[in-house]
């Protein structure tokens, strides 16, 4: 099972932009799809973005399409996250997930791996 570790995540002007990142420890790095989820203070988890194992498609949720786009680098076993645009609505705490031959990008009951999570807050 991989473990994983964010990083990235600070304190940032609204219309600014952070790019987070899911390095990966462990083997077979490219059968896990991995995601990013978040959380807000007395709010639940919510999904965020997701990629698929192997060379499979990106899912983004609908409140960050258009501003936030992940990727992932094999060769590195890390996942990104670039955040643009960033609105004090995007301030949570970020998470990574890692399933491995995961199909359920957006369902975070699927996803056996999580990180520590990483704190994003975006000041007006």
């Amino acid at each position: 099972q991989v473990q994983l570790q964010e990083s990235g995540g600070g304190l940032v002007q609204a219309g600014g932009s952070l790019r987070l990142s899911c390095a990966a420890s462990g083997r077979a790095f490219t059968s896990y799809t991995v995601a990013w989820f978040r959380q807000a203070p007395r709010k639940e988890r919510e999904f965020v973005a997701g990629v698929r194992w192997g060379g499979g498609g990106t899912v983004h949720a609908d409140s960050v399409k258009g501003r936030f786009a992940i990727d992932r680098d094999n060769a590195k076993n890390t996942v990104y996250l670039q955040m643009n645009s960033l609105k004090p609505e995007d301030t949570a705490v970020y998470y990574c997930a890692a399933d491995q031959w995961g199909e359920g990008v957006n369902t975070a009951n699927e996803y056996e791996a999580w990180g520590q999570g990483t704190q994003v807050t975006v000041s007006s």
